[in-house]
């Protein structure tokens, strides 16, 4: 079926049109949603290919121009020669090992024509028209060894899975559910590649490509290999000090708390950040925040007779 009407558009549809529709249709086809719809995984599966297809511009053009199939195979310019069309390079007919009209089959010893620098120009280097080696014109009609297509994924992974690395689970359009390790220095929008659990192709499976989506958090911000953390902290906590509990990606920790912490001050608690590249981890940055109850008149009387509060805390600031 023709890729736009694989995601229901029509040629010509705008990026953001193609990217609408298939976020819709593989919300109602997810393997996730369907395990007992196998068609729903096979049209999964499909529409993914589609999208990853016409999501890249290159491709998508060449696709519109006809230069190759639904799959993403360049399609043949020699369909109707030998003995079958659609990338396959058979033999002549009457028995004869080339082309139609050329004695011998491939040239060079046999007298007939040397047809590699044809190939080079159409596939980009010899090498390039036949993956498996060998001649693209070989005895019997061999096909054009072509891998299958990519199919792309994209997986939200929770905030703190990503800044301790937690394995993930991932189902792919077959219904298969493998684990997925995330690597160091993960970012939101990496690609992970599954190499051979894509679509069947006469040379093998293609790959899966897998878009990572990390989840924002609710209190956790990243910045860079660091996270950050506001806390709160009682009046009594920050003037005595104590001993708070709080949590990190990794679980909850007991935190001391100095005497005469102000709001603002930051205690960094060490390897619990992201992990970068080369596997050394950041630091959680903890901003103390004084919580001051409203309407207390215990306090409110105390600081009214308190003879300590007088100063002016904004002098550094020039006003």
């Amino acid at each position: 079926m023709d890729l736009y009407a694989q995601l229901g558009v029509k040629r010509g549809a705008t990026e953001a049109e193609i990217k609408k529709a298939y976020r819709s249709l593989a919300k109602q086809l997810h393997p996730d949603r369907n395990k007992d719809n196998p068609k729903a995984a096979e049209r999964f599966s499909k529409v993914t290919q589609a999208y990853d297809l016409l999501s890249d511009a290159d491709k998508r053009a060449r696709y519109d121009r006809g230069e190759i199939d639904e799959e993403g195979n360049p399609k043949s310019p020699f369909g109707g020669f030998g003995g079958g069309g659609g990338g396959h390079y058979g033999g002549a007919r009457g028995g004869a090992s080339g082309f139609e009209g050329f004695p011998g089959g491939g040239g060079g010893a046999s007298g007939g024509p040397d047809l590699s620098d044809l190939f080079e120009g159409l596939f980009g280097g010899a090498g390039g028209a036949r993956r498996g080696g060998g001649s693209p014109f070989g005895g019997g009609g061999a096909r054009m060894a072509v891998k299958g297509a990519d199919v792309a994924y994209r997986l939200t992974v929770p905030f703190a899975d990503a800044a301790t690395l937690a394995p993930q689970r991932v189902t792919l359009a077959d219904g298969a559910t493998i684990e997925l390790k995330l690597p160091k220095g993960v970012e939101d929008g990496a690609k992970i590649r599954l190499a051979g659990k894509g679509e069947a192709g006469p040379a093998g499976k293609g790959d899966a490509i897998v878009t990572i989506a990390i989840e924002p958090h609710r209190f956790f911000t990243r910045d860079g290999q660091h996270v950050r953390l506001e806390l709160p902290v009682s009046l009594r906590e920050a003037v005595l000090g104590a001993k708070v509990k709080v949590p990190t990606p990794d679980g909850a920790i007991m935190l001391s708390v100095p005497k005469g912490a102000s709001s603002g001050k930051v205690l960094r608690v060490k390897g619990r950040g992201f992990t970068d590249k080369s596997g050394t981890r950041g630091d959680l940055l903890v901003t103390l925040m004084i919580d001051l109850p409203a309407g207390n008149a215990d306090l409110e009387r105390f600081v009214e007779g308190w003879s300590g509060g007088e100063g002016n805390p904004r002098a550094g600031l020039g006003v």
